[in-house]
């Protein structure tokens, strides 16, 4: 037999709002001034500046390599 009633039993009414109908009913108003959307992104540009950015951590590293690595023989030479 089908039931159109709820765990309890309790059949559901036409006109009784259901419970994530009266959650949506009791959510609080934002809050603060509304914010106009984002400017549109220009891929292009944004990955222009990741490659850069990507090529100057790839020379930072490699310049602290060769600092390290001068480092160890300056160290290895001392003791």
């Amino acid at each position: 037999m089908v039931s159109r009633g709820r765990h309890g039993g309790a059949p559901t009414r036409e006109d009784e709002p259901r419970r994530d109908e009266r959650a949506e009913q009791q959510a609080p108003a934002p809050q603060g001034p509304v914010l106009p959307p984002p400017p549109p992104v220009d891929y292009g540009v944004f990955m222009q500046g990741l490659v850069q950015a990507m090529q100057t951590q790839a020379h930072t590293q490699a310049a602290l390599q060769a600092q390290l690595e001068a480092h160890i023989v300056l160290m290895s030479g001392v003791l």
